[in-house]
């Protein structure tokens, strides 16, 4: 991974706000490893001050993704869209998208179904080149992974220039009071709990922008379409939150009145689903939008709450 900083501060800081995904204690190690460039130059003291401008490059498909970990499973994975350069598959629920430092050793990720996938079609398969975008855990719907180092730096430009639109449903806790809006709030890890993500401004905070539009209601809950101008860590789950309005199903975003509503409808998992994404493939230059059908945990929300999509 490489980037430009954008503003000074201690190394390991800067890189981490680049990727939640890593830990502090990772990222150290990796530096004193001598993994990491400033300007083209090896360094390795974590606390060097980086300026405004700099260059950093980290190698870190050993830390996110250690190979020995990623094995071949028969996951069933139900593919949306294929061509000679992409796949997209229809996420289901309960899998993170790649290992992490928080999880159990030998937990099966997608990243696992999607060796298998490649071993199917005879592709060369590589941890660190395969994930063009990553969901949560518990999100549904639509992963776009890429098939050699081509395309994936292909599709990665167009993630970091924002020319691809990524278009989600949400169910959540009563009912906004503007029936389209755009959130417009920085992100950052959460001061006292470190596997959640607040809406506040530190220095390792991201700019972070997400609209919304109501598509139906009811008196105690609501369902949106939601726009994604930009791709942080849980970023509609804290967005929606920060306004008063939880996803159903999301207990660690959740309050006390989303949890009573998600009861009252028996909601079972998160109520968020990846519905649509719209890239240029590299196979043909062509744009595509596919869309993902509606996940069982959305399905039976919608039934229970009579809400319409």
């Amino acid at each position: 991974m490489e980037f430009t900083a954008t503003e000074s501060g201690r190394l390991d800081a800067l890189i981490a706000a680049q990727d939640e995904q890593l830990s502090r204690s990772k990222i150290q190690k990796a530096i004193k490893e001598g993994s990491v460039t400033v300007n083209g130059k090896v360094v390795k003291k974590s606390s060097l001050k980086v300026t405004e401008g700099d260059t950093v490059y980290i190698e870190i498909s050993e830390i996110r993704n250690p190979k020995s970990e990623i094995t071949p499973i028969n996951q069933h994975l139900d593919v949306l869209f294929e061509d000679d350069a992409v796949i997209v598959i229809n996420k289901p629920a309960g899998y993170a998208v790649h290992p992490g430092h928080s999880m159990e050793e030998n937990e099966t990720t997608i990243l696992h179904g999607i060796a298998y996938l490649f071993n199917e079609r005879n592709i060369p398969f590589s941890a660190d080149s395969t994930l063009a975008h990553r969901l949560d855990k518990p999100t549904t719907g639509c992963l776009v992974v890429v098939k050699n180092n081509n395309s994936y730096q292909h599709l990665q430009k167009q993630f970091e220039e924002r020319t691809t639109k990524k278009k989600y449903l949400a169910l959540v806790s009563g009912v906004p009071e503007y029936k389209e809006a755009t959130i417009d709030s920085p992100i950052g890890r959460n001061l006292t709990d470190r596997t959640k993500m607040s809406v506040l401004q530190t220095s390792t905070s991201r700019d972070a922008k997400t609209s919304y539009r109501v598509i139906d209601h009811k008196e105690d809950c609501a369902v949106l379409e939601c726009d994604l101008h930009t791709g942080r860590t849980h970023q509609i789950r804290v967005h929606l939150a920060s306004i008063g309005h939880p996803i159903l199903g999301d207990l660690p975003y959740g309050s006390p009145a989303s949890k009573k509503v998600s009861d009252k409808y028996a909601v079972e998992g998160l109520c968020l689903h990846a519905k649509e994404i719209t890239f240029v493939s590299p196979a043909d230059s062509i744009e595509h939008t596919v869309e993902a059908p509606l996940s069982s945990t959305i399905s039976a929300a919608l039934s229970s709450t009579g809400l319409t999509v």
